[in-house]
């Protein structure tokens, strides 16, 4: 789809040429190289999609660069794995990395490093990934551009009284029929954007759904439009920072399922000890990172677990009293299974209400003092902070990541000093680099005599 991936490009340089930094982090080396091959249908084995993603990935990033290089803008493929975001070492090179990039006027474009990438391609639909990077770049801005323009209240090909949702200030509450996505080529559906929203927002970055097929939407949402689906950010006095950041981005190993109590105590900031634990999923090794959930699966947190899964089993629903002779054998240096400091709130609750965060009443009252506190970009919010952004006011420009199924953005309340603009984009200068991609392509497509002959 070379012209998509045009479009794509041009809205780019629109907005660099309007002053933002635009991270693109960029899905479809397997499906690249499946039409390469000439193969139908999807692979079936982690051998083939890997193989299919070497092959994908240089005609991949070679497109992004013929295009770019005709708009007048340089690009830099960074290729990352879930290890590269785990190791907090890593974590922090790759981070550099992205500022110099930056600093270079260069624009990022991102893929997992499938090839490589241990287990199914699952850092892994894009979603997750755009998500991660834009809680590393410290985005304020992440868009999921996809084949629906919206979330909608249920799924408009089967329900025809389905409405579009403009702006969500909770995603806590969301009660909404999702389905997965039609995409021949992508991996992840509405749900696994879902989950990316989550992990931007505890990041202080706001996420918007929109149309990949018009990615200048990009553009307009930002400056206020009511286009696609915007997810309010947590405020900048309540997002993830320094080294919470990073946990945000650590792949999770298993869960750990919290009672009332727990829960009520992580959502105020305290420590989680072993009595509060209902149950233990997945298996993990000391200072993994964990997720905590609800009895129902609702995840809340993200944490690094001072206990194994195997440990924290063996004195899960005990007080620290009930077991002390196993947490003396066990040699660590607190009583708590993971401190506050080393635990991350997907969702910040503040002065939280009597009750289980399961039962209905406690969501909405928690619900409504999020809405009148506005610490979700409501009336009673500071201007300035993460989250201020509303329908028709927009935000000035500044640093952006996106995601490409793709997705994109990063931005600063304040513009950036960019150490070159990129050129205004002449009018049909994308249709003459359509006309010379497609001569690039019907060229690389037939076979070369003389290299036949060499054997080469």
């Amino acid at each position: 789809h070379v012209s998509q991936m045009a479009g794509l490009c041009e809205a780019v340089a629109q907005l660099v040429e309007a002053g933002w930094q635009v991270v693109l982090v960029s899905s479809g080396a397997v499906g690249v190289g499946r039409q390469r091959l000439g193969l139908e249908g999807r692979p079936t084995s982690i051998a083939q999609k890997q193989a299919l993603a070497a092959v994908g990935q240089g005609r991949l990033m070679r497109l992004y660069d013929d295009i770019f290089s005709t708009l007048g803008i340089n690009c830099a493929q960074v290729l990352l794995t879930l290890e590269n975001l785990a190791k907090e070492s890593q974590y922090s090179r790759v981070k550099v990395t992205f500022e110099e990039l930056f600093a270079m006027g260069v624009v990022p474009v991102v893929n997992e490093n499938d090839t490589v990438a241990a287990g199914e391609l699952k850092f892994g639909d894009n979603d997750t990934l755009s998500a991660q990077v834009a809680c590393l770049v410290g985005a304020e801005w992440l868009f999921l551009l996809t084949d629906v323009d919206a979330l909608y209240t249920a799924n408009p090909q089967k329900d025809s009284s389905a409405r579009p949702i403009r702006v969500v200030e909770d995603i806590s509450g969301l009660d909404v029929d999702v389905g997965g996505s039609n995409s021949s080529y992508g991996t992840g559906g509405m749900t696994t954007k879902l989950t990316a929203a989550r992990i931007a927002s505890a990041g202080g970055c706001h996420t918007a759904i929109c149309l990949s097929s018009e990615p200048r939407d990009v553009l307009k949402i930002v400056q206020g439009e009511p286009l696609g689906t915007v997810f309010k950010a947590l405020p900048h006095r309540h997002m993830a920072k320094g080294r919470k950041r990073w946990i945000l981005g650590v792949p999770s190993k298993g869960q750990i399922v919290l009672d009332d109590g727990a829960l009520r105590a992580i959502m105020n900031k305290k420590s989680l000890f072993a009595a509060g634990v209902r149950e233990v999923r997945g298996e993990w090794t000391r200072m993994e990172a964990v997720t905590l959930c609800t009895k129902q699966g609702t995840a809340l947190a993200k944490g690094l677990s001072n206990l194994s899964s195997l440990e924290l089993r063996d004195v899960q629903g005990c007080s620290t009293d009930d077991c002390r002779e196993k947490w003396e054998a066990m040699d660590l240096d607190s009583d708590d299974v993971i401190h506050r400091g080393n635990i991350v709130l997907y969702e910040q609750i503040l002065d939280s209400p009597q009750g289980s965060p399961d039962d209905p009443a406690f969501g909405a009252a928690h619900r409504a003092r999020l809405g009148s506190a506005g610490s979700r970009g409501g009336a009673g919010q500071p201007a300035g902070e993460r989250g201020g952004w509303e329908k028709g006011r927009g935000l000035q420009p500044g640093r952006m990541t996106a995601m490409s199924s793709p997705n994109l953005v990063r931005l600063e309340a304040t513009p950036p000093v960019l150490p070159e603009k990129a050129p205004p984009v002449p009018q049909g200068l994308l249709q003459d680099a359509e006309r010379a991609l497609a001569e690039i392509q019907r060229r690389s497509e037939q076979p070369n005599p003389e290299a036949a002959a060499q054997g080469l």
